[in-house]
């Protein structure tokens, strides 16, 4: 597809694959950058048809090197979206934020193929995938402090919950570069892969997803899995659970779901994420739950 000055969208079978297009500036990030995922997000969350998403970077250098330093418009790179006087007026968001809580909204599956250089917000903007593969060039770095600001985009809230709160103490206090072994040896990444088969390995998963799935399963459990591992107490979670797992069972892809497992074909889930989700669904905006 095209459209897009700074990303790459490609739709092939059912997986979406977004491609970080600035090669010449190793990906850096801008706040272009940023609307085009979040614009490419909301086209793809509305197309029943995509499954799974695959996020990687443009060339064999980076996935992403954090935010332009120099952009061409002259902005400061970490400023807010919209100039503010008053630092303490809501309004101020960082772009990095801005697209994490997109990503954390999405209804389809994130899939991180980190195929080079990713720091700054090059590694926070992971944080948010649901699982994150590494190429053995990829190298990391929460270098905020390296450069007189602070972790951004959420990472306070994701980062502890992905590697612990020490190894995120760690990292960010350093700011230190480390590669992809440091990385998965954390947990910050599901596995390390030779750059020329790390696209065959994401696609591979994304595959395994969309073709033996429920979208709306997954769209319910990624919710799930994120937001109530955050809760204070699992009754919460036995909540949400029950709710869930009482209206699914009732549905026409449950029934499809045991009938091809009966029956040892593939199964066809009919139902859509667009029109499909059980009625408690957003269940987060309701009182109890807030």
């Amino acid at each position: 597809m095209s459209g897009y000055s700074q990303i790459g969208l490609d739709i092939d079978e059912g997986i979406a694959t977004i491609t970080l297009d600035r090669p010449e500036k190793m990906n850096a990030f801008t706040r272009t950058m940023m609307g085009e995922i979040v614009d490419a997000m909301d086209f793809i969350d509305g197309d029943d048809a995509v499954r799974a998403v695959i996020f990687t970077g443009a060339g064999d250098r980076a996935f992403c090197a954090g935010a332009d330093l120099t952009p061409e418009d002259g902005a400061k790179p970490f400023a807010s979206q919209q100039p503010v006087e008053d630092l303490s007026d809501p309004v101020v968001r960082d772009g990095g934020g801005r697209l994490t809580l997109r990503l954390f909204n999405a209804t389809k599956p994130l899939i991180a193929a980190c195929n080079g250089v990713a720091v700054g917000v090059g590694a926070t903007m992971q944080l948010p995938m649901d699982i994150r593969l590494a190429s053995d060039t990829a190298r990391y770095g929460f270098v905020f402090a390296r450069r007189g600001i602070v972790p951004e985009a959420c990472s306070s809230w994701f980062l502890p919950r992905l590697v612990g709160m020490q190894q995120a103490l760690e990292w960010t206090y350093t700011g230190r570069i480390f590669d992809a072994q440091a990385a998965h040896d954390a947990g910050l990444v599901r596995s390390v892969h030779p750059a020329d088969k790390l696209m065959g390995e994401a696609r591979a998963l994304a595959r395994e997803i969309a073709d033996n799935t429920s979208p709306v399963s997954i769209a319910l459990t990624r919710a799930m899995m994120w937001r109530l591992s955050a809760a204070d107490h699992p009754m919460h979670a036995h909540r949400v659970d029950s709710r869930a797992i009482y209206s699914m069972a009732r549905t026409a892809d449950a029934a499809e779901g045991v009938a091809s497992f009966l029956e040892k074909r593939p199964p066809e889930f009919p139902m859509k994420p667009s029109r499909d989700m059980p009625a408690f669904y957003p269940w987060w905006d309701e009182p109890e739950y807030r």
